[in-house]
């Protein structure tokens, strides 16, 4: 019946702005919000009537007999334009909103989870912007509000695949959307406390307890907390915290089960579950112990999960729904209960908990089943060292897995709301301290600790608590300045000479003196290569240990992590004699590398057929990603594109011309810029001005090169291979023009994603630009400084240029011939996103160690976004959920041909004796495996072997066996 006034209501709401309409700044929307929040109005203009049939009439001017309406709020004219311009849609009134623009599926849920965001703004902000309105009575009408939200849920959970592939989101909605009388009291709880804290810091201990781990003895600390303090307490202040004893008692008060048996028996339809849930109601109460009632509701969760579509009703969908948050609900509040008094019960807890986080869509069903062989409760009476050390650590990839699920869901949203409202970065933290990731996640360190201290693995973190969830990913050492960056990498300048905590790791990273992340990104990113490469001390750690790290922002630490994943960081003023001997010079002159030029031949200046060229030719006329795919052609024609190379010598003879403005060629500019800030060094210039200059000049130089009229020949002969080699003229075939120097590949430096790749490129003159832009890569900031930190001679560094077709890959990703971290060297680590330029920006890749027979799971994909590579050119977006694998069976074997293939064929081809492991870039496209980049894999040799950081590893045995009845 409210259709029509709703869709009326709703094109006043998104109405199509013209295109020359400008975003507001975020500057702009701060001050907006603080006007809101003083406006006994808010975000809303006035009171109206909203009928059916289209108009909108005053208060006191009901809709006409026979026509329904409803009656709420409409919107100021700038929160309409803030929803237009900005997609921000402040103080939403649901009643009002169109159900599939709501859903806003083609902006990932973007509309839905504002929503739920502003919630929790509001609960951690006296109101948020309706700080004054929510007591503007008749604004929102709560009973329209919950018809709105069961008519919505009805709507959306008639679509079986839209339910399977937005499992999480749904259970999410339904804490926030108002549909049934519920409330999400464990936010309530969290947010009253943290507002307590901020008003009386004496609170923040008993806060701390309330958000990391909560269990209804928080009742008595608040209440003798109350008492304590009773006289230095003001009035406002102890009615809040009346409020939250409150909240906290309703938050704790038992689930009548009898009550739950009712709402299944009044299910319809009979699902298998059906039977299960009404045994359970019978056969159990809320004061049955934890240990029994946890495996039970576990169960029963997942059952709902994969039953839940063979329920026709939605109304029956939604009731099973909201009893499957009954259940998780009282998981988290009997967990703190379950106690275990050996191994063997911890174990238990940790399966049973990670059971439920496949029932509460934390995980996916098919993840569970790849890692639930491993963490299944053992019946025999003892464990080696090693499956101990396998259940922990797919048991704390089962949590990060689950936080990176919260993450993945609802990052965008908070990344573009914490521009302008700080506030809203904890919104994730909150979604994951409200999921059985909280039990689960304890229950995960206290077996780290167990085994910490059986297998003498100390790490030494500041003296953290819950140092077993910091593991290490690649070894090294490091003395500097400690940087927590809590929020959003990307735009922070980092410091060569510094050590950072990230939340994430950034896609571009300058050097750094060592790094450690939350979201550990996957193993086989650019970063994370460059780091193993490089010896960067580089360890994972949890959200917590992030948080508590920023009391030591700022302070001068030594940080060091072992081949076996110890970790240290303590102040530099603790070090032993040992670890100051490690930063003299002499220790330290041995990392630099010289680039070979002794072979190239720069006098070679016509462009190259791919299929002319292997891997001798590496360093000689071309850099090795040209010379090796040249030698995979050879080997694999079938699983490589075609190509043309644009050698170094072309590079060099356009960098005879002469520079605009300068009286000299491109060449002698750079050549000058060198000796001239050699000369500063030999003068006493600090190295930070020296690099300063030679920053500036290096940017007078790159915009020099883009701006270059390149040689009519070279165009000329450029068209000319277009049509032999791809068939089809310039400006037909889109293309990928990848840099790939000289410094690439070198025994002991990588040189990973330093320089520009371009994706995609089609039309002749962005083509023509490209190359431009390519051949002055090696010149910007972040490919200098790596160079300049690790090269004894970084002005001998010649771009060449391999242009490939593209390949509009369904999947791509990474293959290292070696098992990284975990694994042996005749394992295979890969690494998968969907679309193109998979996993080596450091995308949340699926990751699996592949073995001759098998195939484990490391690290599902949370990458909620990717791209694809239409024949009209550049990318095209698209976004993906995670129900199901990215790499099937076939694919999985036809990785590990190939790997076979490679392995044998590449030294006989080249007539080397290089016997270390390959890194590969690949890519399915409708399952047929083409080859894109193969290079030697280079570990930091020195980190490996280093005698400190052997000395910090654990001798440990991973044979040995532990009794599962040893107590904890």
């Amino acid at each position: 019946m409210q259709t029509a006034l709703r869709l009326a209501f709703g094109i006043l709401m998104i109405i199509g702005f013209k295109a020359t309409a400008q975003e507001y700044a975020a500057e702009s929307i701060k001050n907006t919000i603080q006007e809101f929040k003083n406006d006994p109005r808010g975000p809303y203009l006035r009171i109206r009537w909203f009928c059916e049939d289209g108009t909108m009439r005053e208060p006191k001017d009901p809709c006409p007999e026979g026509v329904d309406g409803i009656q709420h709020a409409s919107y100021k004219e700038i929160t309409k334009n803030l929803a237009e311009r900005n997609n921000l849609y402040f103080g939403e009134i649901l009643a009002a909103a169109d159900k599939q623009e709501f859903w806003d599926a083609s902006n990932e849920h973007s509309r839905l989870k504002q929503y739920q965001l502003g919630n929790y703004l509001k609960s951690v902000d006296n109101g948020w912007i309706l700080e004054r309105a929510q007591f503007y009575r008749g604004a929102i009408q709560s009973e329209d509000e919950e018809a709105w939200g069961i008519e919505f849920f009805e709507w959306l959970l008639k679509d079986d695949a839209r339910l399977e592939a937005n499992y999480y989101l749904i259970r999410q909605a339904l804490k926030d959307i108002p549909h049934a009388g519920d409330d999400n009291l464990a936010q309530r709880m969290r947010s009253e406390s943290k507002l307590i804290a901020e008003e009386f810091p004496k609170f923040m201990d008993a806060r701390v307890k309330i958000h990391g781990q909560p269990d209804v003895s928080d009742v008595a600390l608040v209440q003798n907390f109350k008492q304590e303090y009773n006289d230095e307490l003001s009035s406002d202040l102890k009615a809040e915290m009346d409020q939250l004893l409150e909240t906290m008692r309703e938050y704790y008060a038992p689930i009548n089960f009898t009550a739950l048996n009712k709402r299944v028996s009044s299910l319809k339809s009979n699902p298998a579950v059906k039977s299960s849930l009404l045994q359970f109601t019978k056969d159990y109460t809320f004061e049955t112990r934890a240990d029994s009632l946890i495996p039970q509701i576990s169960d029963l969760l997942c059952n709902i999960r994969t039953q839940i579509t063979q329920v026709k009703s939605t109304k029956e969908r939604l009731e099973l729904l909201d009893i499957s948050l009954k259940l998780e609900e009282v998981i988290l509040k009997k967990s703190p209960e379950w106690e275990p008094a050996d191994l063997r019960e911890l174990l238990d807890k940790i399966y049973h908990l990670s059971y439920a986080t496949a029932g509460t869509g934390l995980i996916e069903v098919w993840e569970w089943e790849e890692v639930e062989g491993i963490l299944a409760p053992i019946r025999y009476t003892n464990v080696s060292q090693g499956e101990l050390n396998t259940m922990l650590n797919t048991a704390r990839n089962v949590v990060q897995w689950s936080a990176a699920m919260a993450k993945a869901n609802y990052d965008a949203v908070v990344e573009k709301y914490t521009a302008f409202e700080p506030l809203a970065s904890g919104f994730i933290d909150d979604r994951v301290r409200s999921s059985v990731a909280l039990p689960l996640g304890k229950a995960v360190s206290e077996l780290g600790d167990f085994i910490a201290t059986r297998s003498k693995l100390e790490n030494n973190v500041m003296q953290l608590d819950g140092q077993s969830t910091i593991h290490g990913l690649n070894p090294g050492y490091a003395m500097g300045e400690l940087v927590v960056v809590p929020g959003n990498p990307d735009g922070v300048e980092v410091d060569t000479k510094k050590i950072y905590i990230f939340k994430r790791p950034p896609s571009d990273l300058k050097p750094v003196a060592g790094i450690a992340t939350v979201d550990e990104g996957n193993l086989v990113s650019h970063v994370q290569l460059l780091a193993r490469n490089l010896g960067i001390p580089n360890a994972a750690l949890s959200d917590a240990n992030l948080e508590d790290l920023e009391a030591y922002n700022g302070k001068t630490v030594f940080y060091a992590v072992s081949n076996k994943g110890t970790v240290i960081l303590k102040p530099a003023s603790e070090m032993t004699r040992e670890e100051e001997q490690l930063f003299s010079k002499e220790e330290r002159s041995q990392a630099k590398i010289a680039v070979p030029i002794e072979k190239i031949q720069l006098d070679k200046k016509n462009i190259l057929n791919m299929r002319d060229i292997d891997a001798s030719a590496s360093g000689i006329l071309a850099g090795p990603k040209a010379a090796n795919l040249g030698q995979l052609k050879k080997m694999f024609p079938e699983k490589v594109v075609e190509g043309l190379v644009i050698p170094f010598g072309i590079f060099r003879d356009h960098m005879d011309l002469p520079m605009p403005g300068q009286g000299k060629s491109y060449w002698q500019y750079l050549t000058d810029m060198f000796a001239s800030a050699e000369a500063k060094r030999q003068a006493g210039t600090p190295e930070s001005q020296v690099e300063a200059f030679q920053l500036a000049q290096l940017a007078t130089l790159r915009d020099a090169i883009n701006a270059m009229q390149l040689k009519p020949q070279f165009v000329s002969e450029l068209r000319s291979s277009f049509s032999q080699i791809f068939g089809s003229p310039i400006g037909q075939t889109p293309v990928f023009l990848r840099s790939d120097t000289n410094m690439e590949d070198l025994k002991e430096f990588t040189g990973a994603g330093l320089n520009l790749t371009l994706f995609n490129v089609v039309q002749e003159q962005q083509i023509l630009d490209g190359i431009k832009k390519v051949w002055a890569s090696p010149y910007t900031e972040r490919s200098f400084k790596w160079r300049q930190a690790y090269l004894s001679n970084p002005e001998n560094v010649f771009p060449s240029i391999l242009v490939i077709p593209s390949v509009d890959v369904d999947y791509s990703g990474v293959m290292i011939t070696k098992g990284i971290n975990e694994g042996t060297d005749e394992d295979l680590t890969v690494a998968f996103s969907r679309g193109a330029g998979g996993a080596v920006d450091g995308q949340a890749a699926e990751t699996r160690l592949v073995t001759a027979q098998g195939d484990r799971l490391l690290a599902p994909a949370r990458q909620p976004d990717y791209i694809r590579l239409p024949a009209t050119g550049s990318t095209k977006g698209y976004s993906t959920t995670f129900e199901s694998p990215i790499l099937n069976a076939q694919n999985i074997e036809s990785l590990r041909e190939v790997a076979r293939e490679i392995r044998t064929k590449i030294p006989q081809e080249t007539n080397t004796d290089y016997d270390g492991a390959y890194d590969v870039e690949l890519g399915f496209q409708d399952n047929k495996l083409w080859l894109f980049q193969i290079r030697p894999f280079v570990e930091n040799k020195n980190a490996l072997s280093n005698g400190y950081l052997d000395s910090i590893s654990p001798k440990t045995d991973a044979g040995a066996f532990i009794e599962l009845d040893s107590a904890l």
